[in-house]
């Protein structure tokens, strides 16, 4: 016995070369050392070698060892059964771990021939020398799930529970590892760990060992007449209590194969030649060794093991599979080697899982998409939003001939309108994602919706701003002798934003249009504990230069809100309802900047999370529109509804008595549109009491027309002493209006809350009698007044912006605001023929 030393193994052999008889042929070999160097020296001596032991895989080399067989399989022979079992469960990613020896490396190194060019992936080769658990650390992280492990006893330990420590093991993970270790082998090396028995244990199950079939498992009869359970039965009974090897079998099947080889040697030999015996061999004797050669290679007949046949010197044999199942080893399957078939026993291997494992972590895309509820509730908000816009529009259409509604320019409210209607249908466009519309739908819609959004702020802001204009031209170049500004230059100035906007819009589409992109997030466990992970994506509208673009699209709206903003702070004064919106464009400006800002930042922060991006971009277009559109109208529909008169009057410019005062005058207030003016304001306040002076001379003078007319006899028409005043303003300020055009707005305000009296009317009893027969008679006050002031009553008020030329009386009543009652009259003026 060699005892595995190399030494006394060849020493052994040369001995028994030497002082023995001839031998025909060597049989045994267990320990690789001593069987690879004696194994190499036997072609010298024209010996065959058969070992029923030595599975080393360096043996397999033919030009080195051309006279070696062996009954046992290599270790190398469990790859092709590998194979076979990864192609079995569709498993083509696989990693390995390899201690770092040469037997083992060589199985590996075999391994990846065998699976190369077979659809089977090798994602990550691993080995150790003493600690596994960096090499398990990169397998996990290489998102390895089949591993294919080559490693002892003691360092299977320590794999374990390096993998119990990395959670690489259960239903995820499989690990198939050599099958002949010893029965109950961890056992021997737990205390070398650190691990506790149950996590070793914990992580061992279910992992999948190979190794060669000891015995057959069929019940033929084999070449000596017996059945594998029957050869089993007997040696058991002979070897008593002595200790069982795994190689018993394959050491019997050895005896037959020398057996036949020599008896077909022997055949061979008496064919072909009758002087020649197998007696006659000796060790240069090159003719008998080639035979005995020939005659082993063609070896085939079935044994205790199984089918004996060699192929380039190696057995041809069968694999089996166990599993480690409840601390114990069970056989799965087996893998026949000369016919390339695989059999897994039925219900017998058990996965953790509900299925095998996974070869990758299986990454399902999934499409973040809006839900159809929220989708619906915020439809629903859209649709009630144009149905309010929808009754704006047909409350402005019915009413655009009342004064309060013409004043504040319909054609401009119906723009208004329109431009949330748009506002209203974008949000139907962004809620549409993959899960509604094709990729190439989707692709249209993002530059669909961004124009209709687009367009409808412009048109719903551009018509208020514009409307507004109208009004500051009007109240703040009061130098104009005349400033008409119709609806159509509105539209144009609406029309120009519009055009701007276009611009952009088809600059943006050609140089670098909208496309569809997908952005992909980190994977997510399954929600339903399925064995795959969930890598959302979600759809964006986006172009190389996306920061430019909106950067110019919000430049231009924002310089938009800022010239909206100026307009309505320089009108604010403007004191007439109808055309004063400035508060409500200021509240609106205000409302929609800070929801804008607001909904961009909590937009891009939330771009991951589609549905709180809709919700959000939703609801701030519902609130901007419905606020908007609510500040416009709600305020009109309210007036027009309650006191439409006092939306069309001017509250600031009201000429009222003071009566505190020592000479009674009349006091009138009036007060600057642009109070910026200051120099132009005492201007006018000095003119104004100019024409105050010049008033009560007037006065004076007519006393004493009317003292003289108190005795005239005939009847006459009366008229009021205030609206005398009113001519005797009329008079007064017709030349200061000559002189001075841009002060019509003053005789204007004036007129409208003091207009002309009823001609005609007449109070008998305050008629005089003695009439007095000089210039100041009333024969020639008649004849002056009714050549004056049909004049100034059909052609100077139209022109000052007073009442209508076509009016036979004042459009607004005096009554209309409690500053506007008449002072007693405290005498009346007869003028006949009137």
């Amino acid at each position: 016995l060699s005892q595995c030393d190399n030494a006394k193994g060849l020493k052994a052999f040369y001995d028994a070369i030497k002082f023995g008889p001839n031998h025909l042929m060597v049989f045994g070999g267990v320990c690789a050392t001593v069987t690879s160097i004696i194994a190499e020296s036997l072609k010298g001596w024209n010996l065959v070698q058969l070992s029923f032991a030595a599975t080393t895989p360096e043996l397999a080399d033919k030009k080195k060892y051309p006279n070696f067989f062996r009954t046992v399989p290599s270790d190398n022979a469990v790859n092709p059964a590998i194979l076979k079992l990864l192609k079995y469960y569709h498993w083509k990613r696989v990693g390995t771990l390899t201690q770092d020896v040469q037997r083992f490396s060589e199985v590996r190194n075999d391994l990846t021939g065998v699976l190369d060019g077979k659809d089977i992936e090798i994602s990550d080769t691993e080995s150790f020398s003493n600690d596994p658990c960096t090499s398990v650390k990169k397998l996990k992280g290489n998102d390895v799930r089949i591993i294919l492990g080559q490693f002892n006893e003691e360092m299977a330990v320590k794999v374990f529970c390096c993998a119990y420590d990395e959670e690489m093991y259960g239903s995820k993970y499989q690990w198939i590892i050599p099958g002949w270790y010893e029965n109950l082998w961890w056992e021997a090396w737990i205390n070398s760990s650190q691990c506790l028995t149950k996590n070793l244990l914990a992580a061992m199950e279910g992992y999948i060992g190979v190794d060669f079939e000891p015995l057959s498992s069929k019940t033929n009869k084999t070449i000596s007449g017996r059945t594998p359970q029957q050869y089993e039965k007997e040696y058991n009974a002979r070897r008593g209590d002595g200790q069982s090897s795994k190689f018993h079998g394959y050491a019997y099947d050895g005896i037959w194969v020398i057996a036949t080889t020599l008896q077909r040697a022997m055949h061979y030999l008496n064919s072909t030649s009758k002087h020649q015996k197998i007696e006659d061999f000796n060790y240069t004797n090159q003719k008998l060794g080639s035979i005995f050669l020939d005659a082993m290679n063609e070896t085939k007949f079935f044994g205790v093991t199984g089918e004996v046949v060699f192929k380039n010197g190696e057995r041809m044999g069968t694999i089996k599979f166990t599993q480690f199942q409840e601390q114990k080893e069970v056989k799965v399957g087996e893998y026949n080697a000369v016919h390339d078939t695989l059999v897994i026993i039925n219900n017998s291997i058990r996965f953790q899982g509900l299925e095998p494992p996974k070869d990758r972590t299986i990454i399902q895309e999934e499409l973040r998409k809006i839900s159809l509820p929220l989708y619906s509730i915020l439809s629903a908000l859209t649709i009630l939003g144009m149905i309010m816009a929808s009754a704006f529009l047909f409350f402005n259409i019915k009413n655009r001939n009342q004064k309060l509604i013409k004043m504040s320019s319909p054609y401009m409210n119906n723009l208004i309108i329109l431009g949330g209607m748009l506002s209203y249908a974008s949000i139907f466009l962004f809620g549409l994602d993959g899960s509604f519309v094709s990729e190439k739908t989707f692709e249209t819609l993002c530059t669909v919706r961004t124009w209709i959004l687009t367009v409808g702020y412009t048109t719903a802001f551009g018509a208020m701003f514009a409307k507004t204009w109208r009004v500051h031209a009007i109240f703040k170049n009061v130098k104009m002798k005349k400033k008409i500004i119709k609806d159509q230059k509105l539209l144009g100035i609406v029309g120009g934003m519009l055009l701007i906007d276009l611009c952009i819009l088809i600059c943006w589409q050609v140089v670098d249009p909208l496309r569809r992109t997908v952005e992909k997030y980190n994977m997510e466990p399954d929600p339903a504990g399925r064995d795959i992970s969930i890598r959302p994506i979600l759809e964006h509208c986006e172009n190389t230069h996306m920061t430019i673009w909106l950067g110019i699209v919000y430049a231009y709206k924002g310089l938009l809100m800022l010239f909206g903003c100026f307009l309505a702070w320089e009108t604010r004064n403007v004191s007439i309802p109808a055309l004063n919106d400035s508060k409500y464009i200021g509240m609106s400006v205000y409302n929609v900047g800070i929801m804008c800002i607001i909904g961009a930042a909590v937009s891009f922060l939330t771009r991951d999370q589609p549905n709180v991006q809709f919700c959000i971009v939703a609801l701030v277009i519902i609130f901007c529109s419905t606020i908007t559109l609510c500040l416009v109208f709600v305020p009109k529909l309210i007036t027009l509804r309650t006191n439409p008169d006092a939306a069309t009057q001017n509250r600031r410019f009201q000429f009222t008595q003071n009566q505190k005062k020592e000479d009674s005058k009349t006091s009138t207030s009036v007060t600057s549109v642009n109070q910026a003016s200051t120099s132009r304001l005492e201007g006018l306040q000095s003119e104004n009491h100019r024409l105050r002076m010049k008033i009560t001379e007037l006065d004076k003078d007519l006393e004493e027309v009317t003292m003289q007319l108190q005795d005239t006899p005939e009847k006459t028409t009366y008229i009021k002493q205030n609206h005398y005043q009113d001519l005797n303003d009329i008079l007064s300020i017709r030349n200061f209006t000559d002189g001075k055009d841009g002060e019509k707005a003053i005789l204007k305000n004036h007129l409208d809350q003091n207009p002309p009296a009823q001609w005609g009317s007449s109070d008998p009893s305050r008629t005089n009698k003695d009439p007095i027969e000089d210039i100041n008679s009333p024969e020639h006050i008649q004849r002056r007044l009714s050549l004056q002031l049909p004049i100034l009553h059909h052609a100077y008020l139209p022109s000052i912006g007073g009442v209508d030329a076509s009016c036979a009386s004042p459009c607004v009543s005096p009554s209309a605001s409690p500053r506007h009652r008449h002072v007693p009259p405290s005498f009346r003026v007869m003028v006949s023929g009137l």
